[in-house]
């Protein structure tokens, strides 16, 4: 294998026509650059220079290796580039996972964010909220804290909010008015679903409700939150979500705080440790934790 700093060498000795000019270019002493070049040599097996008067000049060996090296070092040069771009975070890739809510609330801004600061840079974005406890995990997880934590063995966690529940009713229920309620007061309230997943959020929930003294009523099942509201609208039964899952709701409808106890999940972010230090990783926890300051 040839050395790559000896061969650089050699190419600036053809190009400047000197051992010295080359040493006080590349800060090298004459001494060295000779015995770098001498190196080479007995590497290639091959005359590189030879002495004519005071100087030296390249052999035709010498010039022609010198010449068909150009291609290995703009290769070079273009790898430098890579590394630098990689360092700064400008290209490669970058997979964030998120669930339904955090995903509509923050993820916009957070991507819009990115791309506008690492343009290069290939995002991957996957709804990890319905992933089993096997399923790969990427390099930055938005998750509701529970029994998913587990999968975070080699991650760093940040929590980025506590969420608290509200009731959602309409305007012309009893409870509207009402500045928050008592969860033990929707014990009686026919209840609509919105996670048939028996995941953290429904935990959560229903972790409270057992606390209270009571089991909730289901008597409609969704899937999201934004499937249970339109049910709410018609009259069917209340629906309990997350603040951060609520958005913006019909005018027939209203948000009620829950109280005694209030149920609250736990949002954090994991960030893979080998990647802890990539900068489009930093700027990504940055722009969400600036998404939920503003929220």
């Amino acid at each position: 294998m040839v050395d790559v700093p000896r061969l650089r060498l050699l190419r600036a000795v053809v190009e400047t026509g000197s051992i010295r000019a080359t040493a006080a270019a590349l800060g090298y002493t004459p001494s060295a650059v000779s015995q770098q070049l001498t190196a080479l040599q007995r590497e290639t097996g091959l005359r590189l220079l030879e002495r004519v008067g005071r100087g030296i000049e390249p052999t035709v060996a010498g010039r022609t290796l010198a010449a068909e090296s150009g291609d290995l070092f703009e290769a070079l040069t273009r790898v430098e580039g890579v590394v630098a771009d990689l360092r700064a975070g400008r290209v490669g890739s970058l997979s964030i996972g998120y669930f339904g809510s955090a995903g509509s609330a923050w993820l916009p801004a957070v991507v819009g964010g990115l791309q506008s600061e690492f343009p290069e840079l290939r995002l991957d974005l996957r709804m990890t909220e319905y992933d089993g406890s096997d399923a790969p995990v990427p390099d930055i997880d938005i998750f509701v804290e529970g029994r998913a934590s587990q999968r975070f063995d080699a991650y760093t966690m940040r929590r980025l909010s506590a969420d608290p529940y509200l009731a959602v009713v309409r305007t012309d229920h009893p409870l509207a008015s009402r500045t928050d309620v008592p969860l033990a007061e929707l014990a009686a309230e026919r209840w609509i679903d919105n996670d048939v997943v028996n995941g953290a959020c429904r935990q959560v929930l229903l972790a409270a409700c057992t606390e209270a003294g009571f089991s909730p009523d289901f008597a409609v099942e969704t899937h999201d939150y934004r499937t249970a509201i339109p049910f709410v609208v018609t009259g069917i039964g209340i629906t309990v979500i997350p603040e951060l899952g609520i958005g913006d709701l019909p005018v027939t409808l209203t948000a009620i705080p829950i109280v005694a106890p209030t149920p609250v999940r736990h949002i954090s972010v994991a960030v893979k440790q080998s990647i802890a230090d990539h900068p489009a990783a930093r700027r990504t926890v940055e722009l969400l934790e600036a998404g939920v300051r503003t929220g």
